[in-house]
């Protein structure tokens, strides 16, 4: 789970310098994101945010979530499914990467020091030192029976296509 409470400093601290208020609606949206700890779209945020606080509105979940973004509370992530998702900057994380269910939508992420071993040297090979990387690895299912999200991610929407170039 996110360290909350460094992340809700950080927030009040950044809102504090920018002169911004701290309202109900911001700190329930900052609890329903921090509470699921997940890579999360703005119309699932609406919705969880909605279930305590009937008034709030798209716009109020998409300027918060800009907000917490800019305030280094929250990452935006694309994973092809043309929604912007958002995910906890988690202190001293420096670094994941993640696996993505083409069947679900499932995310899973992953930390392997093999691999980030292997990037350093593929790029001091071509004479290059990495500043920034990102690993997204498309996969579908191997048990589709045994899956939970499967039949209703079915149901509601088309399998996303990997992003071009993906392999």
């Amino acid at each position: 789970m996110t360290d909350a409470r460094s992340l809700e400093d950080r927030l009040r601290d950044y809102m504090d310098k920018a002169g911004l208020k701290h309202t109900r609606q911001r700190q329930a949206i900052f609890d329903a994101f921090i509470a699921q700890d997940a890579h999360r779209s703005l119309d699932e945020l609406l919705a969880l945010v909605q279930g305590q606080m009937p008034g709030v509105g798209y716009a109020t979940v998409y300027r918060t979530m800009k907000l917490l973004t800019e305030a280094g509370v929250a990452h935006e992530r694309q994973f092809g499914d043309g929604q912007t998702r958002y995910e906890p900057a988690r202190p001293g994380d420096d670094h994941h990467d993640h696996l993505i269910c083409r069947d679900c939508g499932q995310i899973f992420e992953f930390e392997d020091h093999e691999i980030e071993a292997r990037q350093a040297r593929i790029a001091a090979a071509h004479g290059l030192e990495i500043r920034t990387h990102r690993l997204d690895i498309w996969g579908d299912c191997t048990n589709r029976a045994a899956c939970p999200r499967f039949a209703a991610a079915q149901a509601q929407r088309r399998r996303p296509p990997a992003p071009q170039g993906a392999m």
